[in-house]
């Protein structure tokens, strides 16, 4: 792989329109990321301005990682922009811990791989800024985040829920969802740089998993502020702290950027460089997924209008289905729910019965422990999953016992 330099080259935003343009330079590559905010109808204040450039400046380091990975050189440059020592050590840590799986599937060695440079004499001072006592709440269609915000609107908080797509118009499950809750939906559209999507064709160029949720840390944060919420509240669960594999000395988590070390590490950062006046908290992090799945059948409303098969949210191809019925996820959803619903209520969540599918068993043997290693997929740990087979068994236990998984 030839040596090359990746530059955050700058960013901008329109208030008026809501567009947030990210710039980066990679060798000779030059890309683009578009963002389409809330628009700042609302004239906001000073410090508010300001708490919202600096959420900007740090979203667009953590946009970066996308662009970065296409070659992973050592070199980094912030051209005009500059980090403290304290800083610098954050972003190196995101970037190889977020990009743990990247690392893996590519066979790369990440080890001393990410150096972000620093000013030792660089000053950030956090701003304290006025917000509303509302709730911001990232959804994307799946159980957790339904759990939260009906969580949130049991205790009297108002909440508005927030989405991001990569597609022209917001997927539908996010809509059926948002509407049946009746809160608010803020949706932000996201432009990945046309120019990286031709590089990943070319030989040469890595691709990979990313980060997600600690690029939507730092985008709701923005937008909390434009939003004027007081904290933004996530479903983040106890499970999200359980690895996939060790890979040179280092723990490789699927789900880092939802683990609670990512977000001890993104609370104290925001506090000290960006704003103490909104909390970011998982309202879920003591639970785990088996008992997040005995909440969400409290809410039958939402039983056909949810999905968690990440092939209903793909950047290209469109689902067929709510469930495609085939993947480590809806194998891992559908246990969880077996171990609290009626077989009836269940089959016409799915129509399918996944545990009479044979194909199926290596995926419940791999979410078990039993082979291989845990999907790379937001799903819970071996344990949940025995747990909930045995619970299951009332309603499945023919299936189950023919699948002989347990």
């Amino acid at each position: 792989m030839t040596e090359k330099t990746f530059q955050f080259k700058k960013y901008q935003f329109n208030p008026k329109t809501g567009v947030a343009l990210f710039d980066y330079a990679s060798g000779e590559h030059r890309l683009r990321e578009k963002l389409v905010l809330p628009a700042v109808k609302n004239k906001l204040s000073k410090n508010q301005w300001a708490a919202l450039d600096s959420a900007l400046f740090n979203l667009f380091l953590m946009a970066g990682i996308s662009y970065y990975k296409a070659y992973c050189p050592r070199v980094i440059d912030l051209g005009k922009y500059k980090l403290n020592k304290e800083q610098a050590t954050f972003w190196d840590k995101v970037y190889t811990k977020g990009l743990g799986e990247f690392f893996y599937q590519n066979k790369l060695d990440f080890r001393g791989l990410v150096n972000f440079p620093y000013d030792k004499n660089h000053k950030v001072k956090a701003i304290k800024i006025k917000a509303r006592n509302e709730s911001l709440v990232p959804i994307g269609g799946g159980k957790d985040s339904i759990v939260v915000a009906e969580r949130l609107k049991a205790r009297g908080k108002k909440i508005s829920l927030f989405n991001l797509t990569n597609q022209q118009k917001t997927n539908q499950i996010i809509i059926d969802t948002a509407q049946v809750s009746g809160e608010k939906l803020i949706a932000v559209r996201r432009q990945i740089a046309p120019e990286l999507i031709a590089l990943n064709q070319k030989k040469g160029v890595y691709n990979g998993h990313i980060p997600f949720s600690a690029y939507l840390a730092f985008l709701t944060l923005a937008v909390a502020i434009i939003n004027e919420d007081k904290e933004i509240a996530l479903g983040n669960e106890k499970s999200a702290n359980y690895g996939n594999v060790k890979y040179r000395g280092t723990i490789i988590n699927h789900q880092w950027s939802k683990s609670l070390e990512f977000e001890k590490m993104f609370q104290a950062y925001a506090r000290k460089f960006i704003t103490p006046s909104i909390r970011y908290y998982s309202e879920l992090r003591k639970f785990n997924e088996l008992q997040i799945a005995g909440m969400f059948v409290h809410y039958p409303q939402y039983f056909y209008k949810f999905s968690s098969c990440n092939k209903n949210f793909r950047f290209t191809a469109k689902a067929q289905s709510k469930w495609c019925g085939e993947c480590a996820k809806c194998v891992f959803v559908w246990t969880m729910l077996s171990a609290h619903l009626q077989k009836k209520q269940l089959l016409d969540i799915f129509n399918k019965n996944l545990y009479a599918d044979r194909k199926l068993k290596p995926l419940f043997q791999e979410l078990l422990g039993q082979k291989n290693i845990k999907p790379f997929e937001c799903v819970g740990t071996p344990a949940e999953m025995k747990r909930a087979l045995k619970l299951a068994k009332e309603n499945f236990g023919e299936e189950i016992n023919k699948l002989n998984i347990i």
